[in-house]
């Protein structure tokens, strides 16, 4: 038995104590070792043990912050959609939640209230969550699974059908980063170029059409790229000069280029500058800029973009009193981001305790989930729905 299966062990036995002792997971530490998971808990996807919702930060149950070299979250409001992946420091997958459409990567569709292995990856760089369909990359090459019914997988082929093992993505080499939407898929390249496929109803693959696509394609005109993001139906790019572009969706500003109007082909984010990170999320964006300051634009209507106000903004404006931004994951009407002394804050609607601050009351400005010196070195979000992690 090896020490990750006794340390798992320990911890199931744990948790098992404490939901029944108190009926509901016990409160994560702000100094405990785990994984941390607060928020809509529908089809297990807070991965510890259940599916009762949780307003404050609770512990994935085995799954140590320092055996994690990377997580996302995904899922939406369709039935067994909700759930998380992991990317371990010995390079496997591991995943839980939702299982609908094979997004666990398992060989089932069953459902898991806790963390599994995806099945034959190993040697992985990099992972990402899409609306019930997952990818990784293994040198230079994208391999996904789950749902397909737009191409997303990439693998030439279309089909309802879940995919509940690993495919290999077509044609595609050389990739440093994936991004995943509700229903497509960005790869940026070490050549500095961005592919897409998947989805492209709203010109979210940023081809100059709206034809779905189930094999990747150059966008073109867009070099020199050194980050992607991908909102559930917009992407952003930044590229190597700071300056951002961003394409799709708009009928909520999330373009960020002045307009309501969607585009699929890549426009100017105006007024920005100086530009170190980027992040799309359902109807929103936010950018970091050098000095740790935020911007942000896009749908406002629970106080998501953390101005202050519920308005909508159509090119970015300052978050204010928010500064040192380590990282940031923009959710559905909500956000979630990690400061440089280690606290995790949250804004927007808070329906389901994914503000972490112990209640459901929403906020237009940030209230606090984790205290200074958490440990905390990223935050994930499910981007289309009310889920937040840190680890």
């Amino acid at each position: 038995m090896t020490y990750r299966t006794l340390v798992r062990a320990g911890v199931a036995l744990t948790a098992l104590g404490a939901l029944i002792a108190l009926g509901t997971p016990a409160r994560a530490e702000p100094g405990d070792p785990w994984v941390r998971a607060w928020g809509l808990s529908n089809t297990g996807q807070l991965g510890n043990g259940t599916t009762l919702d949780q307003q404050t930060p609770s512990s994935v149950r085995g799954l140590r912050r320092d055996d994690v070299r990377e997580l996302a979250g995904n899922g939406g409001s369709a039935a067994n959609r909700a759930f998380a992946v992991a990317l371990l420091e010995d390079g496997t997958v591991e995943s839980w939640g939702g299982n609908g459409n094979g997004q666990l990567g398992d060989g089932t569709t069953t459902d898991r209230p806790v963390p599994v292995t995806v099945a034959g990856l190993s040697g992985v760089s990099t992972v990402a969550a899409g609306n019930g369909f997952a990818a990784a990359v293994r040198g230079g090459r994208v391999w996904a699974w789950g749902q397909n019914n737009l191409g997303q997988l990439g693998n030439g082929v279309t089909t309802d059908a879940a995919t509940s093992r690993p495919v290999l993505s077509q044609s595609l080499r050389g990739v440093t980063d994936i991004a995943l939407g509700c229903g497509y898929t960005l790869a940026l390249r070490d050549d500095g170029t961005v592919w897409s496929w998947g989805e492209n109803t709203y010109g979210q693959l940023g081809l100059g059409t709206l034809a779905h696509q189930n094999t990747p394609k150059r966008v073109p005109g867009l070099t020199d790229v050194v980050a992607v993001s991908a909102g559930c139906h917009h992407s952003v790019a930044l590229r190597a000069d700071g300056t951002v572009t961003s394409w799709g969706y708009n009928v909520n500003g999330q373009l960020g280029n002045d307009s309501v109007v969607q585009s699929s082909s890549p426009v100017d984010v105006k007024f920005l500058d100086g530009v170190t990170a980027v992040y799309a999320g359902w109807y929103h964006s936010f950018a970091v800029l050098a000095d740790g300051s935020l911007r942000a634009w896009g749908w406002n209507g629970s106080g998501q973009l953390g101005d202050g106000t519920t308005v909508q903004r159509t090119t970015p404006v300052p978050v204010p009193g928010l500064t040192g931004v380590q990282a940031l994951s923009p959710g559905y009407q909500y956000s979630v981001a990690l400061l440089d002394d280690q606290s995790v804050v949250a804004w927007g609607d808070n329906s389901s305790g994914q503000l972490g601050d112990g209640t459901t009351t929403a906020s237009p400005t940030p209230v606090t989930a984790l205290p200074p010196g958490s440990g905390t070195t990223r935050v994930p979000a499910s981007i289309p729905w009310r889920t937040s992690y840190a680890y």
